[in-house]
């Protein structure tokens, strides 16, 4: 074999090989469930396919340019209605065609197959977060917002970014190893998806739609991903964050999340100071507030009005307690009554209210906020 086809040889196999593959930059993320996996192993196969046509019909166009150009005095031949070329080029492109669809039309099936789950979780899209609600299997009961954990601070590019920058959360979905997770997605403001390539899924998240989608990890790790779907000014900043971990890891997590819920519903039956209010509030005003209304509280109008110096945030508090709990319909606002407990909207309510400019000097305590809900 001359270094020519040595060559070629080389490129073929490197491009063959799903393990050099994987460790690609350029490459899909390596797999890690088996839908995944015959996701990637496609993609290596139809790249060849690709590939291998793009050579035979170059090849022969080169040829043909090369072999019978004028120079050498060819003299081009004169004929039409070839029924032989034509039925070969009809049936070839069709049986490719047919081996690629094949494989293509399993796997999708396969995807859609979301029966008998272990856990199932849904996921609904917010501009700019996801929420998680474990619905079915242990930890069943279990609620939690997702917001990106990416400090202000290397956003604007005034400190170093980090190693995970922008695809990192403050409360990651965790699952146990082996298991069947099926994900309900849907979405309360306009339409997101739910992206995480390593598991193979990728489901949009439309309001007023539940749609289904499912994975199981093959091995214990950290995935990421992203909302697929351009859905706003902070779309790049609300990624998906998964931890696969043992079952053992799995029920110490779950104890640990039924504990923080019972702990935040024994906060919400108790009587809290101005001042703790504040410094709460001021935590959860930066995962849930702070990239439509900014950190000085000024805003982006028109889409995102100031909150310092509003007169919804200085006015009465049934107002404001109204409009954080149900949000406003045809705008960016959310409604915050499902995702945040009684003690974080009291503490962001009173944060905003005591921030900036405003100093009301008013506590807003959990128990108006339930009293709010009609609980």
């Amino acid at each position: 074999m001359g270094l020519a086809g040595r060559h070629a040889l080389a490129v073929f196999l490197l491009l063959a090989s799903p393990a050099l593959l994987a460790q690609s930059r350029y490459n899909l993320q390596p797999p890690a469930t088996g839908i995944a996996a015959q996701i990637y192993d496609m993609h290596t196969l139809m790249l060849l396919i690709c590939l291998f046509i793009f050579v035979i019909v170059f090849g022969v166009m080169f040829w043909a340019v090369v072999h019978h150009r004028k120079s050498k005095g060819a003299i081009a031949a004169h004929f039409h209605e070839n029924t032989a070329v034509e039925i070969a080029w009809t049936v070839i492109p069709v049986l490719i065609l047919l081996g690629m669809a094949w494989p293509a039309t399993k796997t999708v099936l396969e995807m859609k197959d979301t029966r008998d789950p272990d856990i199932t979780i849904k996921a609904t899209g917010y501009q700019w977060k996801w929420g998680y609600d474990y619905l079915q299997g242990e930890g069943q009961g279990i609620r939690f917002v997702s917001n990106l954990s990416t400090s202000r601070e290397q956003i604007d590019g005034k400190t170093a970014k980090g190693e995970h920058y922008l695809v990192e959360v403050d409360n990651p979905v965790v699952v146990p190893v082996g298991k069947k997770i099926r994900v309900l997605t849907t979405a309360a403001d306009v339409i997101h998806a739910w992206w995480l390539p390593a598991f193979g899924v990728k489901q949009d998240a439309i309001p007023g739609f539940i749609r289904d989608a499912w994975f199981r990890a093959d091995k214990e790790g950290i995935y990421r991903g992203n909302c697929a779907e351009l859905c706003g000014k902070d779309h790049g900043f609300m990624p998906i964050e998964v931890h696969v971990v043992s079952q053992e890891a799995y029920g110490k997590w779950v104890a640990e999340q039924q504990a923080a819920m019972a702990a935040a519903a024994s906060a919400g039956a108790r009587e809290w100071t101005l001042a703790e209010l504040v410094e709460h509030g001021a935590k959860v005003y930066a995962a849930n507030c702070v990239a439509c209304h900014q950190a000085d509280g000024k805003g982006l109008p028109p889409a995102f009005p100031p909150l310092d110096g509003s007169k919804v945030v200085l006015g009465e508090v049934a107002g404001q307690i109204a409009v954080v709990l149900n949000g406003r319909p045809g705008t960016p606002m959310a409604a915050f009554g499902a995702l945040l407990s009684e003690a974080d909207i009291a503490a962001v309510i009173t944060y905003t209210r005591n921030s900036w400019s405003n100093k009301t000097d008013e506590a807003v305590q959990p128990a108006q906020i339930a009293a709010a809900k009609g609980k």
